[in-house]
C-alpha cells in the first residue's frame, strides 16, 4: 500500500512535492492522495500542502510540536503560558494547546487534538525570542511581557497566580514593557505590587 512508503520515510513532515516524489506521481495526484489520506485518518493536515502521518503525529514530543507550530505560521514564536510552562516558570500546564505570537493576524489552527493559537502583536514588539533546539521561543521575561501586554489590552487571560516571578529578572521584563503603552505599564506596576516582583 502506498501509505506505507510515506509512513516509513524518515521525514516527519511531508509537503505535496515530497508525496509526489516518494510515490512517483504528479503534484496534482499527490494533492488528491493527501486529501484522501486525511479523510481516511492516515494523515493530519497542518496547513496548505503540509501533512504529517497520523502515526507520527501521535508520537510527537513537546519540542517537535513547537517546531510544527513555528512552521504552521511563519514567522511566529512560542510564548505566553506555553513558554512559561516549558521553562517551569508557570505551574499551569496546558495539554494540547500551543500559544504563539505573530505579526500577521490572530488565528487558531486545529490539527487533530492540538490547538495552535497565534496571537498578533505590533511589529515593533516582535522581539525577545531565540532559536532554541530548532524552534523559536520567547525568552522567559518576554513571555511574561507578552502575557502582561495582552492581558492589559483585554486580549488574553493570564493566570498570574501560577507564575513564579522569582525565576525571572524584573528589569528584563520592564525593558519589553517600556516599549508598550501607558495602560500596559500601569497594569505591570499593579502586578508588581500584588506579587511583590
Amino acid at each position: 500500500m502506498k501509505i506505507n512508503q510515506l509512513i516509513l520515510t524518515e521525514k516527519i513532515l511531508l509537503a505535496i512535492d515530497d508525496i509526489a516524489k516518494l510515490l512517483s506521481i504528479s503534484r496534482e495526484s499527490a494533492k488528491v492522495t493527501a486529501s484522501r489520506y486525511v479523510t481516511a485518518g492516515f494523515f493530519v493536515r497542518l496547513k496548505r500542502d503540509l501533512y504529517i502521518p497520523t502515526e507520527k503525529f501521535n508520537r510527537l514530543k513537546e519540542e517537535e510540536v513547537f517546531r510544527i507550530a513555528n512552521l504552521i505560521q511563519v514567522p511566529s514564536y512560542i510564548s505566553l503560558t506555553t513558554a512559561l510552562s516549558y521553562y517551569n516558570i508557570s505551574a499551569q500546564q496546558q495539554q494540547n494547546f500551543i500559544e504563539s505570537i505573530q505579526i500577521k493576524r490572530t488565528k487558531t489552527v486545529k490539527a487533530k487534538n492540538i490547538e495552535f493559537v497565534y496571537t498578533k502583536i505590533k511589529k515593533e514588539m516582535y522581539t525577545g525570542f531565540e532559536l532554541l533546539n530548532d524552534f523559536f521561543i520567547a525568552l522567559p521575561e518576554k513571555a511574561i511581557a507578552d502575557a502582561v501586554y495582552l492581558t492589559a489590552m483585554s486580549r488574553y487571560n493570564c493566570d498570574f497566580d501560577a507564575i513564579d516571578f522569582k525565576k525571572v529578572k524584573k528589569n528584563k521584563i520592564e525593558q519589553f514593557i517600556n516599549t508598550t503603552n501607558k495602560r500596559v505599564k500601569t497594569f505591570w506596576v499593579r502586578l508588581c505590587k500584588i506579587y511583590r516582583v
